[in-house]
This record gives structure tokens, C-alpha cells and sequence, in this order.
């Protein structure tokens, strides 16, 4: 039998379709997600928590936003799970639909004034169906693309569902900037913002149809050929894959802190604190968001030909750096320099977070990555992004100073550095084993 190399046994458009398939329904996850994350800023303290004072509504906001993030793992178990018993792309399917409905449904939702107490609730029970759908869509769509794509361009394939992020928040803000300069006030606040939730209806179902059109990964398919998918994966995880999983874990916590900073915080902060207009902050959030669909992937392909850890390492401690420089510009109130505060954020965000899905799955052997990878990614989401908000409002309310906000920020960075030391680097000859195995069938059919 001829050698195989690690390149997956699909033509080059279909690793394309796959790149494409994983960006685009990533970003209309995201789309959905971010548009919440933005509404809980500048939205939801005045129609869903009406009868708090400013700081307290704030919080309660925030508070709806971290269960986003807390009901992640719920979705990281449940679809992790699956993504390496049933296949990658089904799982994809079922949380793009979930997402979906609760955002449209979150955009009907009658307000405080409307049916009291029952409208916050039935948020918080929407947002956790929002958490669900994200937990269980990052591992997918991450294996979607890099199982697809060359193991050893692994950075740059994966990094099509890190585009999601930016690309749904450009969507996301973008809309609430247009609302926001075309409504009065009392109409944004009226019936404006549901119009960014209700437009979700569309965009899911134009990722349905790309999802739909797609077959699963050639790694779980010569899974399924050897018979080799595992049969308690949250289980063998746990067992076999701690240092994996803690190392993994840790990664993330450094850029969910920062990407909370510079897109949700921000708002509140810019706003409140610094009096920039609502729409200075969008615009300047939109810049650096679009800027990070062409840095993201970069960031990845840099990171295929240098050592992923060290370009990883590396934007965590220009992170933790920038937490302090971004403060001490913004109190000049420019809105030039918000919108370089905010783009040199990004810019260390992406740095992390492009290599940040090729470093995760590549912990994982490949018959336990949708789960490793699942389980990583929701439950970093809790100690990271799910109560970043929370705890810079916290702070700054409480302290009256910035500074424990750049500490905070700082020390997830640290935890990042952590985890990248006890993670590994790629191990490519492990994909080759199994696509060598899933190609050997045809190649012994051609030899006889």
C-alpha cells in the first residue's frame, strides 16, 4: 500500500465548503449571542430590571449574560458527547436551530412593564437555551473545518470558527449602530432592539442550508470505518485526558477575559463612566471587529509555520500589558483613541484566540476531540468570559478605579501562560494513522 500523507482525501473545494461552513454558521450563532451580549449593556437594564437603580440593572444584566455561559457546559456535555458518537455535522444542524429560536423568541419577549417579573425569568431561560447551542456548536464547527483541512495547516483551517466571533459581533453591533442612529431613544427602547433579534430568523436559516449540503469529517468517517468511536467519552476524557483538559481549559481564560472587555464592558464603561454617545463605542467595536476577520486566520497561519504556543504565549502577555495602556488612553475621552484602545485589544485577542482552536483539539487524540475539545471550551467559559463583566462593573463600582480591572485582566492572562506550558504541541502522525485507515479500504479494492 502507498504512503499517505496527513492531508484528508477530499478535493480542495470541499475543504473550502468546509472552511466556509464552519465561519459562516459560527457567525450567525455568534450574531445571535453577541447581539444579547450588546442588548444586556445598553438594552436590557432599563426595560427588564426597570425598578434597579443604574449600577445595580447593570449587574442584573450582566448577571443574564454570564448564564450564556454558564449553561455552556449543559451544551458541551450533551453535544461533545455526540459530535464523537454520532458525527460532527449532525450536531451542528441541531445547535444552530436551538440558537436560533431563542434569539427570534427573545426579540417577541414582552418587557418588565408588560408582565413584571415573568419577562426577566423568561431571559434568563432564553439566554441559557443561547448557552447551550454555543456550547455545544464551538467543538463541532472547529473539527468541521480542521478535519477537513491539512493537519499540518491546522492553525489556519481551524481558525474559520474563531472568525465566527468577530464576524457575528460585526454583524450583531453593527445592526444595533444602525438602530441606534436611525431611532429616537424612546423608539430604540420601544421596539428598535428587537428588530436586531427578529433579522436571526434569516440568518439561520441561510446557515441551515450550507450545514445541510455538507458530509462529516474524513477523521470521523475512518472512525467509524475501524470501529474505533468511543463508547463513554466523557468518561475516558476524564479518566485518561486531565492534564489535556486542565491545559486546554486554561488557555481560554486569558482571551474570553479580554474579547469581554473590549466588546462588552466597554460599552458600559465608554458610556457611563467616560461619556462617549452609544453609537462613538459601536463604531469603534465594529472597527476592531472587522479588522479581526482578516487577523483571526492570520494570526493561525502564523501560527502553522512558528511554534502555536509561543504566538499563543506571546499576545497573552501583550494583553496583559495593553490592560493598563487602554485605561490610561481612554482618559484622554478621545474617541480616536477609544478606537485604538479598542483595535490593539482585538488585535492581542486575535493573536490568542486564532491558533486558540488548532491548540485546543490538538490536546486530544481524535476520537475524543469533540468531547475534549466541547468540554474545554464551556467549562473555561464559566471561570473566564461567563463573569468577566460582572467583575469589572464589580470592581470599578466598588474600588472607583480601573486598576483592579487591569489586574483582573492580567491574571487571566497569567492563567493562559499556565496552561499553555502544561499543553503539547501538534501531533500530526496521529491524524495520518487514522485517515491512512480510512483510505485503506478503497486503496486494497483498486490493487485487486
Amino acid at each position: 500500500m502507498a504512503p499517505v500523507d496527513a492531508k484528508p482525501p477530499v478535493a480542495r473545494k470541499d475543504m473550502y465548503k468546509a472552511f466556509a461552513a464552519s465561519l459562516t454558521g459560527t457567525a450567525l450563532e455568534f450574531y445571535d449571542f453577541a447581539v444579547y451580549s450588546a442588548a444586556a449593556a445598553i438594552v436590557f437594564p432599563l426595560i427588564f430590571f426597570p425598578a434597579s437603580d443604574p449600577v445595580t440593572g447593570t449587574l442584573l444584566a450582566f448577571s443574564t449574560y454570564a448564564v450564556g455561559y454558564i449553561s455552556r457546559p449543559v451544551g458541551g456535555i450533551i453535544f461533545g458527547r455526540l459530535g464523537d458518537e454520532i458525527g460532527r455535522k449532525k450536531i451542528l444542524v441541531i445547535t444552530l436551530m436551538l440558537i436560533g429560536v431563542a434569539t427570534f423568541l427573545i426579540g417577541l419577549l414582552p418587557t418588565y412593564d408588560n408582565i413584571g417579573v415573568i419577562a426577566p425569568a423568561i431571559l434568563v431561560f432564553l439566554r441559557f437555551a443561547q448557552g447551550v447551542g454555543v456550547g455545544g456548536e464551538w467543538g463541532g464547527a472547529v473539527l468541521l473545518s480542521s478535519e477537513f483541512g491539512d493537519p499540518n495547516k491546522r492553525g489556519f483551517w481551524a481558525s474559520a470558527a474563531q472568525i465566527g466571533p468577530p464576524a457575528g459581533n460585526l454583524m450583531a453591533n453593527g445592526a444595533l449602530a444602525v438602530l441606534t442612529l436611525t431611532l429616537s431613544e424612546e423608539d430604540f427602547l420601544s421596539f428598535g432592539w428587537r428588530i436586531a433579534f427578529l433579522i436571526s430568523a434569516l440568518l439561520v436559516a441561510f446557515g441551515l442550508w450550507i450545514r445541510l449540503k455538507l458530509e462529516d469529517t474524513p477523521i470521523f468517517k475512518a472512525m467509524e470505518a475501524r470501529g474505533d468511536k468511543p463508547k463513554a467519552p466523557i468518561r475516558e476524557v476524564l479518566a485518561t485526558q486531565r492534564r489535556p483538559l486542565i491545559a486546554a481549559m486554561l488557555s481560554r481564560i486569558g482571551p474570553d477575559v479580554l474579547y469581554a472587555m473590549c466588546t462588552v464592558f466597554t460599552l458600559t464603561y465608554g458610556i457611563q463612566e467616560l461619556g462617549f454617545d452609544r453609537g462613538q463605542v459601536l463604531v469603534a467595536v465594529l472597527i476592531g471587529s472587522a479588522l479581526q476577520i482578516f487577523t483571526m486566520p492570520l494570526a493561525g497561519a502564523i501560527s502553522d509555520r512558528i511554534n502555536r504556543r509561543l504566538v499563543y504565549g506571546i499576545a497573552a502577555v501583550g494583553a496583559a500589558v495593553w490592560a493598563y495602556l487602554f485605561f490610561i488612553v481612554l482618559e484622554g475621552r478621545s474617541p480616536v483613541m477609544l478606537i485604538v484602545g479598542i483595535v490593539l485589544g482585538l488585535l492581542c485577542h486575535s493573536f490568542m484566540y486564532g491558533p486558540q482552536a488548532a491548540f485546543v483539539v490538538e490536546q486530544f487524540s481524535p476520537r475524543l476531540r469533540s468531547t475534549g475539545s466541547s468540554l474545554a471550551y464551556t467549562f473555561a467559559g464559566i471561570i473566564g468570559g461567563a463573569i468577566a463583566p460582572f467583575m469589572f462593573t464589580l470592581l470599578l463600582s466598588t474600588y472607583d478605579s480601573w486598576v483592579p480591572v487591569a489586574i483582573y485582566l492580567s491574571v487571566a492572562c497569567l492563567l493562559t501562560l499556565v496552561g499553555l506550558a502544561l499543553g503539547r504541541d501538534s501531533n500530526v502522525a496521529e491524524d495520518e494513522e487514522y485517515l491512512q485507515a480510512g483510505q485503506a479500504p478503497t486503496e486494497l479494492v483498486e490493487s485487486k
